[in-house]
């Protein structure tokens, strides 16, 4: 029989190489992720530090180039006094944590019911061409990742894309590449809709809303 805490780093393995994922590796904070980690954990009340989890797992994330080793897991269990097992519970339950290498780009496509009727699979198509790689692979030379994701609350501008940090909205098949290709050549592309919507806003424009607020004591009666 498998002991139950070895149980835990067999059911977390991901199907990276080995040596990259093993947890001997040697991880700890860079020293202003360090500051930055004691920051977080000031936030809450002593003695519920536990409660930092997720921020902590997702700043050691970026610190580890996109993805979570067991290495990093095991470092912030210990850091938050935590049992190794919670912190896998943590990192195998949202898929904002990454279990495998992830390329320098991780392009994330929704293709949830709102983005699909607003043609996703053209989003898709376009990435698949532009980039050479499928759904769920990583190019060779570690540029980019291609992700199939369930909603991520942008369902008035669909469709859309995640790439790192950055929502591209409101796309069509030429802003796809245009995206990628500035990124491939160094260029940060403009985030956010591509049709210069604001926000969420109707596409046709405000439908409320349309005029200044009235001001304090508006529709009060003169006897009050």
């Amino acid at each position: 029989d498998v002991p139950l805490e070895d149980q835990a780093v067999v059911s977390t393995q991901s199907t990276g190489e080995e040596e990259e994922n093993s947890a001997d590796m040697p991880w700890e904070w860079s020293e202003e992720n360090r500051k930055r980690a004691d920051a977080v954990i000031a936030q809450y009340p002593v003695g519920h530090q536990q409660a930092a989890a997720i921020p902590l797992l997702d700043l050691a994330q970026r610190q580890h180039g996109g993805w979570l080793p067991l290495a990093a897991m095991n470092y912030v269990a210990e850091y938050l006094d935590m049992a190794p097992m919670r912190i896998y519970e943590v990192a195998t339950f949202y898929t904002m944590f990454n279990r495998n290498p992830v390329g320098k780009y991780h392009v994330q496509i929704c293709t949830t019911t709102p983005c699909m009727l607003r043609d996703s699979d053209m989003v898709v198509d376009a990435c698949k061409k532009n980039l050479g790689i499928g759904l769920g692979e990583t190019s060779k030379d570690k540029m980019w990742t291609l992700t199939e994701v369930e909603c991520l609350g942008a369902c008035v501008n669909a469709p859309m894309m995640q790439i790192n940090d950055a929502y591209y909205e409101d796309l069509n098949e030429s802003d796809v590449h245009e995206i990628l290709n500035d990124l491939r050549e160094g260029r940060m592309p403009k985030p956010g809709s591509r049709i210069d919507r604001f926000a969420a806003e109707p596409i046709t424009g405000l439908t409320s809303l349309t005029s200044p607020p009235t001001g304090p004591g508006y529709g009060v009666r003169e006897d009050l």
